[in-house]
């Protein structure tokens, strides 16, 4: 199976830009993808592109990450109704180190690795050109013509606010990142998502015109669950790589929620499971969509490839807590990795022990009143590490506390509540 099987197979395929990119993969070649460095993380949709770099480093290509310090100054069009607010040069070199940080995750880029990947900041030589330089020497293999039909550019031109200037230019410093890097590296096909197609053929466009070489561009679908919602920062469900934006839970949850309509493919996309392992689930699918096997496994092999084992086990930690599992073994740590999210109060130790639970979680802000801490102790409402308050006469006791500092606290089946004392 060659390389583009393999992305066809696992719907990482929709146009490339001739048909001769087939055979030229049948030797190493050298591909690069950009990342946008909008924000300090990348995403799930990102998360697409790296499985297609990692897909072709393990096929013996040399890899290239390409990270827009300069064109994320400027701001891609692309799939935008509106331009995008323009960063600062701060923001933008603190978002890099996030996305170095991501990854490195996925793609090997060791120096004693025997194919290393390596990343570049586009910044790097776009700092040392100025404007004159860009259109004398490049801005002149650019014809308006091409440059308008660009769907990207037609789209935003028909928008009420129109496209600016310098949204307009981003395809000409695209390109010549293509031609930057064919120089240095003898890069020879760039890819992205099919909203990067114009970009993509400014690049190719512009090495033929300048170096006579014929250079390749390969493009694959945007991901959009069954009902064509896409995991795009704009859609407002962006699910990133970094616990600290999604948590591991949040993480692991979103997959295992993945419909029977979707999960299969996501598992051709993100995961590197052999296809004969994903036919069967496929079959479980058909034949015991209640047991959600394929979502159990994509979770945990997301989460495994984001988090590591550790993150995995506490994600897997955090799902039988929250529905109804005990804390019993658990570390304080591993707690407040599992609760990393819900409310949580410090009191002073001689305002907790040996203080009626009631007045404690009232105090705590667990509730909103000493009156309804009263009557939900009362009723039995109230869990500390998944016991149930015997009654109004419970004391918090040293005891209570795991590690004699953190107490797990519910009401009802999942409002969890943190409470600490020094």
């Amino acid at each position: 199976m060659t390389i583009l099987d393999t992305f066809k197979s696992r719907h990482l395929f929709e146009d490339m830009t001739s048909p001769e990119l087939e055979k030229a993969l049948e030797k190493p070649v050298t591909v690069y993808a950009g990342f946008d460095p909008t924000n300090d993380s990348l995403q799930a949709g990102n998360f697409v592109t790296i499985m297609a770099l990692a897909h072709l480093q393990r096929a013996g290509h040399k890899v290239i990450a390409l990270v827009g310090g300069a064109t994320g100054l400027i701001g891609d069009p692309s799939g935008k109704s509106v331009e995008r607010n323009l960063l600062s040069a701060e923001q933008v070199a603190h978002n890099l180190e996030g996305i170095k940080e991501n990854l490195s995750r996925f793609i090997d880029f060791s120096p004693s690795s025997p194919n290393p990947a390596i990343m570049v900041n586009n910044y790097d030589w776009f700092k040392d050109i100025t404007f004159i330089e860009l259109l004398r020497d490049t801005g002149r293999y650019f014809r308006m013509g091409t440059m308008l039909s660009k769907d990207s550019v037609k789209k935003r031109m028909e928008a009420e606010d129109g496209m600016s200037f310098t949204e307009f230019c981003y395809q000409i410093l695209q390109g010549y990142d293509f031609l930057h890097l064919h120089r240095t590296h003898g890069c020879t096909m760039q890819i992205g998502g099919s909203d990067q197609w114009g970009n993509i053929t400014a690049g190719t466009e512009l090495v033929r015109r300048v170096c006579a070489k014929e250079v390749f561009g390969m493009t694959f679908p945007l991901v959009c669950d069954s009902t064509g919602k896409k995991f795009g920062k704009s859609e407002g469900n962006a699910i990133f790589l970094d616990a600290r934006k999604t948590s591991v839970y949040d993480f692991y949850q979103f997959f295992l929620r993945a419909m029977d309509a979707d999960v299969i493919r996501y598992l051709k996309i993100f995961t590197f499971l052999p296809m004969e392992r994903i036919t069967e689930l496929e079959q479980a699918v058909a034949s015991a969509p209640e047991k959600r096997e394929a979502q159990q496994v994509l979770a945990e092999e997301l989460t495994r490839a984001v988090h590591g084992e550790g993150g995995l086990a506490i994600a897997k930690q955090t799902t039988e807590v929250l529905f109804g599992g005990s804390v019993e073994g658990l570390s304080a740590a591993t707690l407040e990795a599992i609760f990393a999210n819900v409310p949580s109060a410090t009191l002073a130790p001689a305002d907790v022990i040996g203080k009626p639970a009631f007045e404690v979680i009232a105090a705590a802000g667990m509730v909103a009143s000493k009156s309804e801490a009263r009557r939900l102790v009362q009723q039995g409402g109230l869990n500390i590490n998944s016991v149930r308050a015997p009654g109004l006469e419970k004391t918090f006791e040293t005891v209570d506390f795991i590690e004699g500092r953190l107490a797990v606290l519910r009401s009802g089946k999942k409002n969890f509540f943190l409470l600490k004392i020094p």
